[in-house]
């Protein structure tokens, strides 16, 4: 969804305009070359944004303070936060202003998890590891919270949240799990399937947080993985005695570029393709609010594209 929502006002605006994009759109460098070889301009700073220019916030979300940033210079601003992240970040609101203490679960420099704290700085701790319990400040263990960066690996997730339910027997969970369904699903099929190969492959970017967690998973099922951006990667040394390889994908990696390391294999190794998919993933996002009457104004309709 939030690289359709590029690609559409990349379609919508004149040769003199620019569409600024608020950090990567997602963590996969394909997808921003690609945008970038379009004419998507990526800042690190809403300084940066000439005033009065469109700019678009990427899929792992910003926080307040960031908005209003981007209203101080006039900026038309189009949110192209992942709705499960927009969820995450509704929580962290809503317990906030109950007065409760948050732990987000998360890795502290990354951008979803700046997004999320800067919603309630003052009652947001993060939780790298169990290693940080002993040193949070807890007021009232009976009005604390966990939440958790939604690309996380779930065993690790699993590993602190049992530690923080051994400090804080009390502690409240979120009404429903925050880690992404399609990093779930993704890791599910490794944890599942690594085991029974003899290589897996990760389709995905190394700033990808999901998609470095597949190759981890693999690692700990015994499994040798590689991470990879594409079929030029691939080495041949890799595949001395393999008979059979994994292939799976971080959760923004573009299909042709698995499909394309599918045929190689195929080509060069004689392979065999063995489909396997253990869940249908069948959820839609609408596109926002914010994007639509932006290209109404232009007298644009959204058609074309898979939303």
């Amino acid at each position: 969804m939030a690289v359709d929502i590029v690609d559409h006002l990349l379609d919508a605006i004149d040769d003199h305009e620019k569409i600024y994009v608020y950090h990567e759109i997602v963590h996969n460098r394909h997808v921003v070359s690609r945008l970038k070889n379009r004419g998507a301009v990526f800042v690190d700073s809403i300084a940066e944004i000439p005033e009065g220019s469109v700019v678009v916030f990427s899929a792992h979300g910003v926080s307040p303070a960031v908005r209003k940033q981007a209203e101080k210079r006039r900026l038309t601003s189009i949110d192209a936060t992942c709705p499960l992240v927009t969820k995450v970040h509704a929580e962290a609101i809503r317990y906030d202003e109950r007065g409760w203490q948050i732990l987000l679960i998360g890795h502290r420099d990354h951008q979803e998890v700046l997004g999320t704290t800067g919603e309630a700085p003052e009652n947001i701790q993060i939780v790298e590891s169990p290693s940080d319990i002993p040193h949070l400040q807890i007021i009232d263990p009976e009005k604390l919270v966990y939440l958790t960066q939604t690309t996380l690996s779930t065993d690790d997730a699993d590993v602190i949240i049992s530690s923080l339910k051994e400090a804080f027997p009390s502690i409240n969970a979120p009404p429903t799990d925050d880690i992404c369904y399609a990093t779930t699903n993704r890791q599910t099929a490794v944890r599942d399937s690594a085991d029974d190969v003899d290589l897996v492959l990760v389709v995905g970017s190394t700033n990808s947080s999901n998609s470095l967690r597949l190759t981890e998973i693999s690692e700990t099922a015994g499994t040798t993985a590689y991470l990879i951006d594409d079929v030029s990667h691939l080495k041949d040394s890799w595949f001395s005695n393999i008979h059979s390889v994994l292939v799976t994908a971080g959760a923004s990696a573009p299909e042709h570029l698995v499909t394309e390391i599918i045929e190689y294999l195929k080509e060069h190794y004689n392979g065999k393709l063995e489909a396997d998919s253990l869940v249908d993933e069948d959820m839609t996002f609408s596109m926002p609010k914010s994007l639509q009457t932006f290209l109404e104004s232009r007298e644009v309709t959204i058609k074309g594209r898979k939303q």
